[in-house]
Formats: C-alpha cells, sequence, structure tokens
C-alpha cells in the first residue's frame, strides 16, 4: 500500500491501519520510519499524561476509570501500557486488554501493550513514537502507564505534558517515592485506596516533602488528589486537575517550552541509538568477546578495553 494512503487513513483514525504502523514503528521497520518521517507535520493535537508510580499503586485501574470518565465527555483516548519484557520472546509480559476490558472495547479507545524492552524508567524506547501515531490520529488524550520500577522514571517527564504520580498509603511509600526521583517529576500526586488507614497522614507527609521542591509565585505546585480507583472515587476531581495543569502551561508560556525540551530529549536519544547500533557492528563484537576473556584473568581491565574499542570506532569513521 502507498505510504501516502496509509498516512492519510491513520489521519481519518482507522483503527486497522493504526494498529499496523504502531506495528511498523515498534519493528524498526523501514516503513515505521517512513511513517514517523511524514507524520511529524500533523503532530501537536494529542494531550500527553504519563501514569507512573510503584508496583501495586493501582496504576491500571485509575487509568481504566479515568479513561471511562474521558470517553464520557465524548473524547477519544489512546493508550500506550508499558509492561515488562518477556526474557523468552522480548514482547510485553502482561496483558493490558485483559486488565482494562471495561474500556478496550469502546470505539472512542485505543490500547496498546508495549514492551519496556530494558528501558530503565519503564517507558519503552518506541512509546513516544507511538504516542505520535495516536496523535496524528487525533486522540484527544494519550495515556502512558508504566511498569514503576520505582527507581528512574524520568523518561516518562520527559515524553509528556502531565505526569501523575500514583501513591498508596502504606508505610514507607513516600519515602521511598521521594528516594527514587518520583517527588521532583509528578505534576499531579494521587493517592489511590485512600479509603485505607493511614491515607490522612500519608497525603500530609507528601505536602510536607513537596514544599520542600524549589518553587517561586510563578511555579505550578503539585497537588495530592484522593481516589479509590476501585470505587471509581475522586476521579473527576483528578480529570479536572489535569485540566487545570495544562491551562497553567498554557497561560505562563510553558507547554511549548516543555515540548520543545521534549522534541531535544527524542533527538537525543534518536541519536545515541543511531550511534549504539552502528558502534557495536560485527567486528566490535568480535574485539569484545575476545578482550573480555583477558579481563576476566586479570590481564587487562574494562577501562582499557572500553578506550580501545572507542579508538576502533573513531578510525572506522575517518
Amino acid at each position: 500500500m502507498h505510504l501516502e494512503v496509509m498516512l492519510q487513513k491513520i489521519q481519518d483514525g482507522d483503527k486497522r491501519f493504526v494498529s499496523r504502523a504502531l506495528s511498523e514503528v515498534e519493528n524498526s521497520t523501514q516503513i515505521g520510519e517512513e511513517i514517523l518521517e511524514n507524520i511529524f507535520p500533523l503532530l501537536g493535537y494529542s494531550y500527553r499524561i504519563g501514569i507512573t508510580g510503584p508496583p501495586g499503586a493501582g496504576k491500571s485501574s485509575l487509568t481504566n476509570q479515568l479513561t471511562k470518565l474521558i470517553v464520557e465527555k465524548n473524547f477519544k483516548v489512546a493508550i500506550v501500557a508499558v509492561d515488562p519484557t518477556s526474557p523468552f520472546t522480548g514482547g510485553a509480559l502482561l496483558g493490558d486488554r485483559v486488565r482494562m476490558t471495561e474500556v478496550g472495547t469502546n470505539e472512542n479507545v485505543f490500547i496498546r501493550s508495549m514492551a519496556s524492552r530494558g528501558s530503565l524508567g519503564g517507558l519503552s524506547q518506541r512509546a513516544s513514537e507511538a504516542g505520535d501515531i495516536f496523535d496524528a490520529a487525533k486522540y484527544d488524550f494519550t495515556i502512558f502507564e508504566t511498569v514503576g520500577v520505582g527507581q528512574s522514571e524520568l523518561d516518562v517527564a520527559k515524553a509528556v505534558d502531565t505526569t501523575i504520580v500514583i501513591l498508596v498509603p502504606e508505610s514507607g511509600d513516600s519515602i521511598q517515592a521521594m528516594k527514587a526521583g518520583l517527588m521532583e517529576i509528578g505534576d499531579i500526586f494521587v493517592m489511590n485506596k485512600s479509603d485505607r488507614l493511614g491515607a490522612d497522614q500519608a497525603v500530609t507527609a507528601l505536602q510536607v516533602i513537596l514544599s520542600f521542591r524549589d518553587h517561586d509565585e510563578k511555579s505550578w505546585l503539585p497537588p495530592i488528589v484522593k481516589t479509590i480507583a476501585s470505587e471509581n472515587k475522586g476521579i473527576e476531581d483528578l480529570f479536572q486537575t489535569i485540566i487545570k495543569h495544562k491551562s497553567f502551561l498554557i497561560e505562563n508560556d510553558l507547554f511549548d517550552i516543555k515540548r520543545l525540551e521534549r522534541l531535544k530529549n527524542r533527538i537525543r536519544d534518536l541519536v545515541v541509538s543511531s550511534f549504539r547500533n552502528e558502534f557495536w557492528n560485527g567486528e566490535r563484537k568480535s574485539i569484545l568477546e575476545e578482550k573480555v576473556q583477558k579481563v576476566l584473568v586479570g590481564k587487562i581491565s574494562p577501562m582499557t578495553v572500553a578506550k580501545e574499542l572507542i579508538e576502533d570506532f573513531k578510525s572506522s569513521v575517518i
């Protein structure tokens, strides 16, 4: 099929062609690269929301309820559910279509499970590009739900307009989140399962921690929204808070700045990825296999091997 026809079908929101485009992009095919290059002028429609937090915080349940609410308001929603990677197949390990059966069949919802493929922050390398496909297909909101590995979620914040951090009242969650760097990236904090014992104390502790963030009179102070996702409570408050954050970004000329920063990060990542692929060609892989044996027996250091590989790469591109 001609690229022009496929691009038009994507713009028309044809789910079959959107799905095919996502597969091409995720598999890094030539067609996928051509799609990404040609849809870029069409982007800027979808508002991107990142949902992250520790495992067991209820990210999928909250994503499900939030999506239901947004669809009821006559918006289209795309969900990029980033799952742990299977060590055997390289594919997504969890079935998000199973976890989100309530919204998965709605014609205004598109759910795509993607494998994290070793991305430390829990966000797939191809997730942002999947967001581009949904943007071109005119989905009003694209929600990125991450694996929540709890150590490095910075790539979530780099890929979205609003970052939501979900926590639960159990002892130690707020402290653990602070250690993981989640306190620095959250635009909105959600205390889910807020009917549990200790929820109010946990909210108070979060407020204290957030008060230490650098801010001035023009800063957005991250609010804390209490929810019980399993009972669909607090979801309207969360949605309205997302809209408030969006308005804040626009009114303070931060919206375009944030998206420009996102583009710069994307370009940096593409450059690093391209160099990595070029660097580890067959010959350098062989050199590594040969040298690592000497490292193992203490004849040479890892730093020396790295320097030799870099010098080999430099000489090959001169």
